[in-house]
């Protein structure tokens, strides 16, 4: 593994040093307020570190979000440049249930342990190593490093920076685990909520109640519809799930068998492709849930649990993407799980998902991050700083 490295300033940890020291620092997010954490002590772990190489830091709180911040840092000057990009936090997970403890590192049969080692504060630990390599003066377009709060539950974090409109680079990799090949697009995500209301009454006489559970079985009938025909409209052969999907996840109605049941919800997911809207998605529902509520006399209400993530698509023919195929020796790929590339598009950067360790660890007990993927790694973001900001192409 890679030792400390010494520059300017002080000491760049070492690999290994600067991973344990981000694990041990609880950043858990979640929608739970009792697992939720403050990302802070990451951000100023990472700020100090960017700053003692010469980077200009911002630490930037995420309004709303008590004890959320991004961080923002930049080295050299220029209006384009390349974005790293992270988010801080990590899932919950079951101490109980790991061989070490997730908030100490472990270095064992060739990986690091730890929560977090993949999913994906050890991109940071490896953008250290990179960045450090590389003075102001050594570029003609600026390295930023974005770390982000909260992508794990709401994406707040990174709906603040497409708010402010920073950070405004020409390129944008996200450094999610991808086995270090190429990910150019990404399935959206809304997950919905249909509350049907009805009246509550004596079974023995349906006439005295408005049976709420009746018409969710009538909205389900519509929705896998809807399901089947968004399915026939559309396909993407690139994703290994080539159509949308819907999961209808957990329904919950009435009190008792005896009793006609007064109000029932279904709570849902919709993962659209490329090419589809979110919004637009939204409003079909509902156009379909109305008349089936009108015509059972019943209330209906649908409400968003999170505003939603669009789904993601960077052109083949980009630059960014042409040079990650090049530079990894692997076609561009597709995948179901989303990320922040969508936000960071908007800001108008070509966008790239690629990153080290496997998505298959994120989110697992005793998730870790393979040893030999972080040479490969360091060596590609050179690269990729080489080409777009050390020199980079008119």
């Amino acid at each position: 593994m890679s030792s400390s490295v010494k520059k300017v300033g002080g000491f760049v940890p070492s690999v290994e040093e600067a991973l344990a020291a981000l694990i041990s620092r609880n950043s858990i997010s979640s929608v739970l307020p009792e697992y939720d954490q403050s990302n802070l002590a990451v951000i100023e772990l990472l700020a100090n570190w960017f700053g003692d190489l010469g980077f200009a830091v911002e630490i930037l709180p995420v309004v709303g979000h008590p004890g959320k911040a991004n961080l923002l840092a930049t080295l050299g000057r220029g209006s384009g440049g390349l974005v790293l990009s992270g988010h801080t936090d990590t899932v919950p997970c079951n101490p109980e249930r790991w061989s070490s403890d997730p908030f100490t590192l472990s270095n064992r049969d060739n990986r690091f342990y730890g929560l977090g080692t993949c999913d994906m504060k050890g991109f940071f630990a490896l953008v250290l190593q990179a960045v450090a390599r590389y003075e102001a003066s050594d570029l003609q377009q600026p390295i930023m490093v974005l770390a982000t709060a909260d992508e794990e539950s709401s994406m707040s974090g990174a709906r603040a920076l497409a708010a402010m409109g920073k950070p405004r680079g020409r390129y944008a990799v996200v450094g999610e685990p991808t086995s270090l090949r190429p990910i150019r697009m990404h399935k959206g995500i809304i997950m919905e909520s249909i509350r049907l209301t009805g009246k509550a009454g004596h079974s023995s006489n349906p006439a005295l109640g408005i049976n709420s559970l009746d018409a969710m079985h009538d909205v389900l009938g519509e929705l896998k519809n809807l399901r089947r025909e968004l399915a026939a409209k559309y396909q993407n052969p690139l994703f290994s799930v080539s159509v949308p999907t819907m999961n209808f996840g957990c329904i919950h109605g009435g009190d008792n068998p005896n009793r006609i049941c007064g109000s029932c919800e279904l709570a849902f997911d919709l993962r659209p492709l490329p090419g589809m809207s979110n919004d637009e998605l939204r409003d079909e529902i509902r156009r379909r849930v109305n008349p089936i509520a009108a015509q059972n006399e019943v209330g209906f209400e649908m409400y968003s649990h999170f505003p939603g993530i669009d789904p993601f698509e960077t052109p083949a023919s980009s630059d960014l993407v042409q040079v990650a195929e090049r530079l990894t020796g692997f076609s561009s790929e597709a995948v179901a799980f989303a990320t922040e590339a969508p936000f960071l598009q908007q800001l108008g950067m070509e966008t790239l998902v690629l990153g080290p360790g496997s998505i298959d660890q994120a989110h697992q007990v005793d998730e870790y991050l393979a040893h030999d993927q972080i040479e490969p790694c360091i060596e590609l973001l050179c690269n990729l700083i080489d080409r777009f900001c050390v020199t980079p192409s008119a």
